[in-house]
């Protein structure tokens, strides 16, 4: 845990995350690299979003659990990891509409 802070504001762990949910440019380029997973039927290769908010939301709402745990989204030479995927898309500035449960 020696790289890992934690944010007060927004309650999650940062690994990758350098700047909090409240300061995220969800308007940057992004591009998402899934993880492996050989049980996953379900073949997801690297894609190049126009928005952060764009991949964040592919990934949380497409992509298989096996391969959102293992993925990576890269924005501007910074990588988050998938705990800090969810934790942007659970964020309230998060800017795009969410399906109803």
């Amino acid at each position: 845990m020696a790289n890992e802070k934690v944010n007060a504001n927004s309650n999650f762990v940062q690994n990758s995350l350098e700047v909090g949910v409240d300061r995220f440019d969800y308007n940057a380029p992004a591009e998402l690299y899934p993880g492996r997973n050989r049980k996953s039927a379900r073949k997801v290769s690297y894609r190049r979003f126009e928005t952060a908010a764009d991949a964040i939301r592919f990934a949380v709402e497409e992509l298989p659990e096996p391969l959102l745990l293992g993925a990576c989204i890269e924005i501007n030479e910074q990588r988050l990891n998938y705990k800090d995927i969810q934790a942007l898309y659970a964020s309230d500035q998060y800017p795009l509409e969410k399906p109803v449960s």
